[in-house]
């Protein structure tokens, strides 16, 4: 599946816009996490454990994306965006999303 974060797939056409696809999931923190971003926020340097975190929460978003636009019977997704949301203290949503297209 092709996924792109413009309006077009170079070399190739558009031949149907087959509409909004959507894959999100939502994560929270940990207890053991927030101990150890605590205690790294003193001396400053990268979350590593956050950054895992977020890279595995964009890939989910991305992969259910994708099953939804194959689900559709489409060849790619154009204009595809990330956005979050907070959902509660300590819980946030990671959402990927983007059309679904034929190309020829």
């Amino acid at each position: 599946m092709i996924t792109s974060t413009t309006d077009i797939v170079p070399g190739r056409e558009i031949t149907e816009v087959m509409g909004l696809v959507m894959g999100n999931t939502v994560r929270s923190k940990n207890v053991g996490k927030d101990i150890g971003a605590g205690l790294k926020s003193i001396v400053g340097g990268e979350l590593k454990s956050y950054t895992a975190m977020l890279t595995e929460a964009r890939q989910e978003a991305v992969t259910r994306m994708v099953e939804a636009a194959t689900s559709l019977g489409a060849d790619a997704v154009i204009n595809m965006r990330f956005t979050t949301s907070a959902i509660t203290e300590g819980a946030a949503e990671l959402l990927a999303y983007g059309t679904a297209v034929k190309l020829s």
